[in-house]
């Protein structure tokens, strides 16, 4: 039987997100291997948009999972989880939902999987003057004279900063420069050749 008529079925012909029932389709919960309904929910056209990120997320909308996380089917709560995590960063209630929300081990597995997906996919790499990307333990150096502030020296083009650790801005790096650890921005700094000294 075709996936989208078993979850025609058990859906009862509506959104398992948020009960809409016009343009249903089936939405493959990453990550599937095998297509199957266990790993498929049928959502409508507003709820996939902004699952795969086509549209912007409609916080109010997503209010509907309030009801939709305590489905008895793992790949809705899985897909409820993936969303309220995604809303938590600006929505209290989100977060509060959350809280609540109680998954099997297996579940909570293949949810934290997307999760960790969408962090990826989120945080841009930190790259060097030439687009290199950079790495905590990298070392760099200075491509321009920068006057450091608060301090009274300016640190020279060509100074080498070892072992840099990154921040949650891709473009600035932690380093020492004349014994001072300092944030520095990576459109001034170049990898250092492996190796070189």
């Amino acid at each position: 039987m075709p996936i989208k008529k078993i979850l025609l079925e058990r859906s009862n012909a509506a959104c398992e997100l948020c009960s809409a029932t016009d343009n249903l389709s089936v939405y493959e919960v990453p990550p599937v291997a095998e297509p199957n309904s266990d790993k498929s929910v049928l959502v409508c056209e507003t709820c996939l948009s902004q699952i795969e990120k086509n549209s912007e997320m409609d916080n109010n909308h997503w209010r509907c999972l309030n009801d939709s996380m305590w489905s008895q089917i793992p790949a809705v709560q899985v897909t409820a989880f993936r969303l309220l995590t995604r809303l938590a960063t600006s929505e209290g209630w989100a977060q509060d939902l959350l809280d609540m929300m109680y998954m099997e081990d297996e579940q909570k597995a293949w949810a934290d999987y997307g999760v960790a997906a969408d962090n990826i996919e989120q945080v841009a790499p930190t790259r060097d003057s030439n687009g290199t990307i950079l790495v905590s333990g990298d070392n760099v150096t200075l491509i321009k004279d920068l006057d450091v502030k608060g301090s009274n020296f300016t640190a020279k083009r060509g100074t080498p900063v070892r072992n840099i650790a990154l921040t949650d801005n891709p473009e600035h790096i932690e380093g020492r420069v004349n014994g001072v650890r300092i944030v520095l921005l990576t459109c001034f700094l170049k990898k250092m050749p492996g190796g070189e000294e």
